[in-house]
């Protein structure tokens, strides 16, 4: 297919593009960026005038739900959620049923995904078997199947032998360790952020050193082992300056950090609200802004959602008994625009930390995703960054509506996205 999208801003921090141009898209690939390409022989033409056009989106961290947990997502529903939140390459986590821990597994979400959906899907199967934390998953086996890195989440791995071993062999692969870093022990019983509202809500709290101790113990052993550390979702203003610290010394560690931890404190939880327990909990505005600055300076490599859908029933429960996550896929661009709106980041770095940074993070062989540059793969996305719209989640692609953005009005929406040359979605 032959689609040519006329009159956009065009933004590809890979190549430092950022011009009003037109794009050519020929047989899944990008061919070619210029000020004026006639639309001949082109079987589809979009008008991106007052439009972002931009690489798609990459994801490193989504929960599918699938196998084991369909009622709160599928891989086909998942996939249409992350389409129109303009994600075109999408890591789910291995916290499936069974445990995304052996080639069964991996080959049945990599094979159900090619099925229902032309976005991409990159698995990460699991450190340990069964996410127990005990013994390593075949790990080697797992690599050569394609996965894209090795995670627990959810879980800490306690065991600093097991995870130092994990580091080391995954040197073999240059593959990511990709630590949920929490002290079970100190996190044991806590339901939000450690403060003076938790205190008034009478909620046990979870302190900032809950992550920090964890964050702390793994860069010493990527520092130990020379393996690939990537942390997920970190949320202090103590982990940003851990891994300030850690990439200065040359250790080989990458983070993340998700939209709602930037944009969304502790003051959500207000209520006994459940949409807004997450773990790690929302934080405080000075962890937010610590975040921000952490992007700004390259401490933080990249967002990502931690789409984490979950029945209604799942959250409609006493605080201490929800369950932990938002539904973030659909919403993520939307709400981190109110930090471009609000002049604290460039919209090129945002774009950055959503293509090139977590491309990065994936390594080398991902080099044809996450960029514009004539060749690469024809995954785009096109998004009007000054339309406002309400959050409605009947009308969410996910099965997952746990979101605390219900009903709030936001600025910035997808209007198209082009998975691998075909449009997999388009806003009505």
């Amino acid at each position: 297919m032959k689609i040519l999208i006329k009159n956009g801003r065009i933004i590809d921090p890979a190549s430092g593009t950022d011009n009003v141009a037109d794009l050519l898209i020929e047989n899944g690939l990008v061919t070619g960026i210029s000020k004026d390409i006639s639309p001949e022989k082109t079987e589809k033409v979009i008008d991106a005038t007052g439009k972002v056009v931009c690489p798609g989106f990459i994801d490193l961290h989504v929960h599918l739900r699938e196998p084991g947990f369909e009622g709160k997502e599928t891989i086909e529903s998942g996939c249409k959620a992350a389409a129109a939140g303009g994600f075109t390459s999408i890591c789910p986590m291995p916290n499936t049923n069974p445990a995304a821990d052996c080639l069964p597994v991996i080959d049945f979400i990599k094979n159900t995904a090619t099925k229902v959906s032309l976005i991409r899907v990159l698995p990460i199967a699991a450190i340990t078997k069964g996410r127990k934390g005990q013994e390593l998953s075949p790990m080697g086996e797992l690599a050569e199947a394609g996965v894209v890195g090795f995670s627990d989440d959810g879980d800490y791995v306690s065991s600093s032998s097991l995870l130092l071993n994990a580091l080391l062999y995954s040197r073999t692969f240059d593959l990511p360790i990709m630590e949920h870093c929490e002290d079970a022990c100190l996190a044991e019983g806590g339901l939000m952020n450690e403060g003076l509202l938790a205190c008034r809500l009478g909620l046990k709290g979870i302190t900032n050193a809950t992550e920090e101790i964890a964050v702390n113990r793994d860069i010493a052993l990527a520092k130990e082992s020379g393996g690939r550390l990537h942390l997920c979702h970190i949320s202090t203003a103590g982990s940003v300056e851990l891994v300030r610290q850690a990439k200065a010394a040359g250790i080989r560690v990458s983070a993340e950090v998700t939209p709602h931890h930037l944009t969304l404190t502790e003051a959500e939880v207000n209520g006994y609200n459940t949409s807004a327990k997450v773990n790690p909990p929302l934080r405080t505005q000075t962890d937010i802004e610590a975040l921000i600055a952490g992007l700004k300076d390259g401490t933080i490599d990249a967002i990502a959602t931690d789409h984490a859908p979950h029945t209604r029933n799942d959250k409609l429960c006493e605080f201490g008994l929800a369950a932990n996550g938002i539904s973030g896929l659909e919403t993520a661009l939307a709400s981190l625009m109110g930090l471009v709106h609000s002049g604290k980041l460039s919209l090129s770095l945002l774009i950055e930390k959503l293509t090139l940074g977590p491309q990065q993070v994936l390594g080398e062989k991902y080099q044809n995703i996450g960029n514009l540059k004539a060749g690469s793969c024809a995954d785009v996305v096109i998004f009007d960054p000054d339309e406002e719209w309400t959050v409605d989640t009947a009308k969410f692609f996910s099965k997952g509506k746990n979101t605390p953005l219900e009903g709030r009005k936001l600025k910035g929406r997808v209007k198209t996205t082009i998975a691998c040359g075909q449009i997999v979605y388009q806003q009505a």
